[in-house]
Formats: structure tokens, sequence, C-alpha cells
């Protein structure tokens, strides 16, 4: 919500904290929007971007300072800048790697240019505007000043050149400096107000520089920043960014004056009752996140705060921190597990394997995409890391030899092993956690047999220096430690999230954030289990299905997982569609040099098809196009390749224009939107009902097949879910059936049950009369449903769901042509099943219907609409 960078389309990209977003409306739009939602009784959660902030052009103030002088602005401990990198080339200097070619070519091809405005002077190349440092102008204007023989514009040059060094940081040097800049800026504007051939002659002086290429090298040499090729980031940057967005700089939160700097506004509003709560995004990018929400809660005393984290299989979020939770990738990748099929892994293994030729070793390909990460793409951040390595090394007499390759292979490796996101050792406090030093020694086990040629006695010192175990520690061994957990967040993000996600292709629905593509399926009695935990320790965490980030919207993944419950036919569809599809790859006439369709990005692109049908042109090539780059094995966004590109574009655009093939495809899939719409259905009841704080993406009340940002983001057309919520007044649950294709049985859903929790808000809150149990389901379908009871001994409202219906209608590996169809498949298929609801009497909220406690058959009680809600009809 805070003033972005200009054109931002999500505002993650923060340039001012003090004000609104004007795009947004600014002051008077927010005002809008809070009388809005005080008419409406809502209340307000922020979203709030405490690790970087987006830089560019003068928007962004404290960082023009920061460009402008160097060490000495008051806003240079505010960014995560490395003044002193290993390059003696780039000490006090910051590295903006902006240009589109070499420097020297850039130069010679007139493409930067020295402009002047009234007094202000600023360095051009296309869109990026850069300062000038004020003493690199005293020349030009010396120059003017014998031109225009105006004593006054000489005593600005000469004040110019007598300012204190960008390098000195002390106070009072800093004070002088933006001080006199400021009163010398002044003098600058009214002189040339007064004499308009003080302007004539700078204005020719700067033509001058702009003309010999010389000087205007001599001029950028003098700058506090250093415009370089933007390749150059890959490798020498000195400031920590964004994972590897060069645009997005770390803020120093650890430092208090930042904190209140960044937070002012966003504390003032929850301190007049706002804002109701905050969403932290990227809080792992922190130094010291236990600090920060320990600060956070302090300055923000009672606010409901949660925290961007992704957990690892069997990973807690630390117990420590002061917050309610998480953003619930955890929640969503428990859920996704019940509608995925474990029998299936096998068959689509292998099917993968033949169609495709790929990897099926999730785990290997995790690793390589790993690595990848580690030595290309953060490149620049492992020489940071290393420098204070090869520092650290050098005052101890047994580590003193190690050689820099040496360190910079151990460190790299070190990186791409680590288990899990990050650890949260806090140095200066000397607090180690048992999980973290579980996840050190882990990593360096994994490294040891991996690379036997690193000496183990390295690997052994470097548990030692991150565990906080070598004697004599200062501040440099606290350093790195710090930086080192900062750092293997990136490679976790960058390697797996957005390499190997997109490369291990084998069911695209678990190729999700906070999931785990090697792992098929969460059985029920794991699934109680962690909502249990959950109760226990996290009761008012966030529950989500599709968030900004995800890969591909919850309803996408619905469809997907069926792919687990019919593999064969699967494999068959899909090598049929490839093989009817190999001659549309252009080029593929069987001359000796044709290389033939790309068989993964053809296995990618019908599995979409298949998940996100009906898919528009246009959509499905711009998916294509971000998935292949992303993965990076044919093309990348850094090193495209232009051939590959058109080609695959090509493709894709031939296969939606062959009628044969889209009717096979349109085929296949009208078998089973039924079934992903029943997982829809199932999956949206479960997390508006289990332990936490459901979360709602927009335009997800009715059926979303949307797929990675920024399809994510296309407007949402709310009139239609205006008149759809109208339609459903009145009306019994047939009529939502019939209303399908329209999504009137989501909207149903999320409806009764978001009306449920403002009932019964006891029933889904913290502690004993929050309570989850599970409820007993047996017969032969047992493992086909899930059910459980919120709130006390005795339970307010139970919860009953179906899973893996496709196999419970048709029988282990289906034919999908066989399965039955209509908006309600699982009907009369549950045999003896049924669930022990507890004593009492109930009525289910979606139906009407009246339930005694006690067992009541799944055929009965899901006859009228696939997933049942009920509340507690007595006392």
């Amino acid at each position: 919500m805070l003033q972005a960078a200009p054109g931002s389309a999500h505002g993650y990209d923060v340039v001012d904290h003090s004000q609104p977003s004007a795009q947004l409306g600014g002051w008077e739009g927010h005002a809008r929007l809070v009388a809005a939602l005080g008419e409406a009784g809502l209340g307000q959660v922020l979203d709030i971007v405490p690790n970087h902030m987006a830089i560019g052009g003068p928007e962004n103030r404290w960082w023009w300072d920061v460009l402008a002088n160097g060490p000495s602005s008051p806003w240079a401990s505010h960014f995560d800048i490395t003044w002193d990198p290993p390059e003696e080339k780039l000490r006090n200097t910051v590295l903006l790697p902006i240009l589109g070619d070499h420097y020297g070519t850039v130069l010679d091809a007139g493409d930067v240019r020295l402009v002047h405005e009234h007094g202000e002077f600023t360095i051009r190349y296309f869109d990026h505007v850069l300062p000038v440092a004020p003493p690199s102008l005293s020349g030009l204007l010396a120059e003017a000043a014998a031109e225009a023989d105006s004593d006054d514009l000489a005593f600005i040059a000469t004040a110019l050149r007598r300012l204190p060094a960008a390098t000195r940081t002390d106070p009072a040097g800093v004070a002088e400096r933006h001080r006199d800049t400021r009163v010398l800026r002044r003098q600058l504007e009214r002189l040339l107000d007064e004499r308009p051939e003080v302007g004539a002659a700078i204005a020719a002086a700067v033509d001058r520089v702009n003309a010999d290429v010389d000087a205007l090298d001599a001029l950028l040499d003098d700058q506090n920043y250093r415009i370089a090729h933007w390749r150059t980031a890959g490798r020498e940057l000195g400031y920590r960014r964004f994972f590897d967005i060069t645009t997005l700089v770390g803020l120093r939160m650890e430092d208090e004056e930042v904190f209140a700097d960044t937070h002012r506004l966003v504390l003032r509003w929850v301190g007049d009752g706002v804002v109701d709560g905050l969403r932290v995004d990227h809080p792992d990018g922190l130094r010291d996140p236990e600090g920060y929400f320990g600060r956070l809660a302090a300055a923000a005393p009672g606010t409901w705060v949660v925290a961007e984290k992704i957990l690892e299989a069997g990973e807690e979020l630390p117990s420590d921190w002061a917050v309610a939770g998480t953003t619930g990738y955890d929640r969503l990748a428990l859920i996704n597990g019940l509608f995925v099929r474990a029998e299936g892994e096998g068959p689509l293994t292998a099917a993968y394997a033949e169609l495709t030729g790929s990897p099926t070793d999730w785990e290997a390909v995790r690793d390589d995409a790993k690595a990848y990460a580690v030595r290309e793409i953060l490149a620049a951040d492992v020489t940071l890391l290393t420098a204070l390595l090869v520092e650290i090394c050098e005052q101890r007499r047994h580590q003193r030899d190690r050689t820099r390759h040496e360190l910079h292979e151990a460190l790299r490796e070190l990186l791409a092993a680590f288990p899990v996101y990050r650890t949260y050792v806090r140095a200066e406090a000397g607090v180690v956690r048992p999980d973290d030093a579980a996840r050190v020694t882990e990593a360096v086990r994994v490294v040891g047999e991996r690379r036997p040629d690193i000496d183990p006695a390295l690997l052994a010192f470097l548990a030692d220096l991150l565990l906080l175990r070598l004697p004599d520690a200062g501040p440099r061994e606290h350093e790195l430690v710090m930086r080192f957990q900062q750092l293997t967040g990136p490679a976790m993000a960058k390697g797996v999230e957005d390499t190997a996600f997109y490369r291990y292709t084998r069911l695209l629905s678990l190729a999700e954030v906070g999931a785990d593509p090697g792992r098929f399926g969460v059985p029920v009695t794991e699934f109680h289990a962690a909502n249990r935990r959950v109760q226990e320790r996290w009761p008012a965490t966030m529950t989500t299905l599709s968030t900004h980030d995800t890969k591909r919207s919850a309803d996408v993944r619905a469809r997907l997982h069926l792919l687990s419950e019919v593999p064969s036919a699967w494999a068959d569809a899909c090598g049929r569609w490839m093989a009817a599809s190999a001659e549309l790859w252009p080029g593929s006439g069987g001359g000796a040099a044709d290389a033939g369709p790309d068989r993964p990005t053809q296995h990618l692109l019908f599995q979409t098809l298949v998940g996100a049908w009906p898919l528009e042109e246009d959509r499905a090539v711009a998916y294509l196009a971000k998935a292949t780059k992303e993965a990076k094995l044919r093309t990348s966004w850094t090193a495209p390749d232009a051939a590959f590109d058109a080609a695959r574009d090509a493709f894709v655009r031939a296969v939606l224009a062959t009628e044969s093939l889209v009717a096979d495809v349109a085929a296949f899939v009208d078998r089973l939107v039924a079934y992903g719409r029943l997982n829809a259905l199932a999956q949206t009841l479960v997390a508006l009902t289990v332990p936490g704080v459901p979360d709602i993406y927009q335009g997800d009340e009715l059926w979303n097949l949307s797929l990675v940002d920024p399809d994510n983001r296309r407007p949402v057309d709310f009139a239609v879910r205006r008149r759809l919520l109208d339609e459903l007044g009145g009306i019994g649950p047939d009529e939502v059936l019939a209303w399908a294709d329209d999504g009137l049985p989501k909207l149903a859903v999320v409806h009764a049950a978001l009306q449920l929790r403002r009932r019964r808000p006891a029933a889904f809150g913290a502690g004993p009369a929050g309570a989850y149990r599970p409820l007993a389901v047996g017969g032969r379908a047992a493992d086909h449903a899930v059910a459980f009871a919120r709130g006390g001994d005795g339970g307010e409202v139970a919860v009953v769901v179906p899973r893996l219906v496709a196999t419970l209608v048709g029988g282990p590996d289906p034919d999908p042509a066989a399965l039955p169809a209509g908006p309600h498949p699982a009907r009369g298929a549950w045999g003896d099943t049924a669930v022990a609801l507890p004593t009492g009497a109930w009525r289910d909220v979606l139906t009407g219907a009246a339930w005694p406690g006690g067992e009541v058959a799944l055929d009965r009680l899901l006859d009228r609409f696939p997933v049942a809600l009920l509340e507690r009809a007595d006392g």
C-alpha cells in the first residue's frame, strides 16, 4: 500500500515508506478505503516489505542521496551495502549494473549523457536517471565561470571542490557536506535566475563534456557509483539484493533507526486502529528475524502478525518468534497432499521418464538446480562471503594456509546442500537453537559425501564457525554467520522454487511453493496429527491455498491431482498428443540437422492444458515462455536462446490451432472436470475450517484456473460474483449444483463456511473451545473421506469431505472415459462407508438436512451435496 516504483503492478518495490501509493489514490484514496472498510465492519491486514526497497530514479530519495554522496550520505547505513569489497576498484562505490553493453561501447555510442536543468545535474542512460556527486561538478562550473566572467559561479565551483569527502562518515563531516551542498545549490539557482549568461555558459560546458568521451568518462569516474554492463551483477555486486533482482536493495532492518524510518506510517495506522494485522513479506532476508518480530510486537502490541516463512517437511516455525504463525504455505502443502494418490507415483514416474527422457530423481534435480543458483545467480554474494572468510582464516594459524578457491568451493557447496531456507543463529547474542545445529550438521555431512576432495577439517571448522563454537570469535566471525544465513534462503528460493520446480514436471500440482515434488500424498492420519499440532502451537496461523506466488492456482492443482489417480490414461493420452504434435515443432522435417521437438516442453504444455483448460493461446504462450526460461535448461532470462524461444512459441500456437489435437485434449479434460471440482470443493472447505485463519486469494470464490504470476493477477470480475452471491439466496443444493459451470457450488461453500465462522468464532479459535478432533470413518471407502470436528469436547462444527474420488468411483487406475459425469459424480459410491458424528443433533448448513449423532452413512450424508458442513443444532 506504500508508495512503490512508477508502474508497479504489485507494490513490493517500495520507494517511500512515508506515503500511501499515489497510484492507488494517495492520502485521499486511503481515507476513502478506510471509511469504506469501517462502514462494512471490516478490518484491514496490511502486507509490508521490511527486507528491501526499490532503487531507480529520484523517487527513492534515500538511495538517490547515497548515489550522490556515497558513504557520507545520512542514508548510507540504511542499506545493506559493502563499501569495502575485495575488488579495489569498487571501494566506497556502488556498482550499478544497468548498461546493455560494455561501459566503453555504451560511452562511444553516446548513450550516456550529462544533463543540466536549472541547477540540477544528472546522468541519463535511456530511462535511467542518476545524480551527480556535487564535488565532481567543480571543474565544469569553474570552466563555465571563466566563460561567463562570474565570480559567484567561480566561488560555487571552489566551494564544491572543498566539500568534505564522500568517505567521511563522522556526524560533523556528514552534516557539513549536506548543509553546504544545499546552500550552494540554492546559490546556483539564484544565480541562474539573475544571470542568464551563466546558464548559457553551463550549457556549453555540458555540451563539451558530452562531446568528449574522455571528459565524460572522467566525470563518471568521480561518482560514488560505477555504471556497468548488466552481466557484472552476477559476479561483483556490492549490495544485498532481494534474491537476484538488482533493482531491489536490502535494508539493514536490524538498525533501530532504519526500523523507525520504514515503519513510522504503518505503526501510526496500527495505533489509529486503521490496520488490524500485518503480513510480513520475506522475513528470511532479514539479518535477525527474531529480533525484528520482537521489535514489531513491542511497537504494535496485540497486533495479529504472520510471517511469509516457507517451511520444509518436518521443519517447525521458530517458537520464539513474536508472530501468530506463517502465511500458510505449510498448510497449503498439507492440504494439497490429501488429494494425491500415493499409488500413482510409480506409474507416473515411469511415464515421465519414457515421455520426456528427463531425470526422475527429484532430489538430484533439486540439488543440481541449487548448485546452479549458487554458482551462477548468487555468485556475487558468494564472492563477498568468501572474502570475509578469507579474512577470518588469515587470523587463525590453523586455517591461514587455506586458498581463496578452497574456501569459495566449501562455502558454495554448503549453501547448495542446506536442507532448509535458513537457520536463525543470533551470533551477537550467542544463541544457537537445537534445530539450527541439526541443519548445519546435516549440510556439512552432505558436503562431505558429495565432495570428498574438500578437506574434512575445513568443513569441521565451518560447522564450528556457523554454530558459534570457535574460541575468540569476534565481529568478523559473527558477520559471516549472519550473512551466511541471509544467503541460504535465496539459494533455496532461486534453486528450488524458481528453477527445479520448472525442470521437474512429473506432476505439476506438487511443484508448488512449500510443497515437495518428491513426496506423493499425505495420509489422513498425518493430516489430522498436523492439524492438532497447529491448533496447539499456532492456532492463529494463516491457512491458504493460492497466493500471488503460487505456481498455479488451487483449482488447477485440484484437477492435476487427478493424474495420480488415472496414471495409465494420462500416460497414453500425453504420449498420443506428444507424438501427434511432434511435427508441429518448427524444423521437425526429419533432416540431418533436425533436433526435433523438446520433449520436456511438450510434456509441460500438455499437462498445463489439462490443468487449466480451456486456456487461451496468449496465456499458454506466455506461461510456457516463463516456465522454460525459469527452468534454465534450453533458454533463460539472462541467456535467451532466440531460436528455441521462437520454436517454442510457434509450437504452442500450432498445437492450439490443430483442431484434432484440441478436440482430443478437451475430451480427456471433460471427463475430469467434475472430479477436479470435487477436489476443489473439498480442499476449499478444509482450508476454511481447519485450525488457522483462512486466506482467500482474489477471485477464488469461484473456479479459478490461473497459472503463475502474472497470469494470477488478471482483473477479477466482481460483478459476476455479486450476481452469483445474490442467486444463492433461497435456492437448494440441487439448484446450486446445476450452476456448477458458473462456480456457484464453490461460492456456496465459501459463503457458508465464513458465515459459520462468524456465528461460532470460538469453535475456530485457540484453546479448548476451538479444539480439533478427527472423526472416525469406517467402511470399504474409509480412506476416501476426511472428517473432523471443531469446538469443545463434543464439537460445535463437523466437516466431512471426499478425497481420491476418481478411484473411489472407478477403482484403481480408472479410465476417465468410463467415469460417470455430472456435477456430483461420487453420489451413491460410498457403499457401507460411514462417519461417526459426535453425539447430539446436527444440521448441514449446505443442504439444511438434519442428522443425529452417531454413525451416519456417507451415501446419505453426501447425497445432496458433495461435501458436508455440519453445525450443532442442539444446545
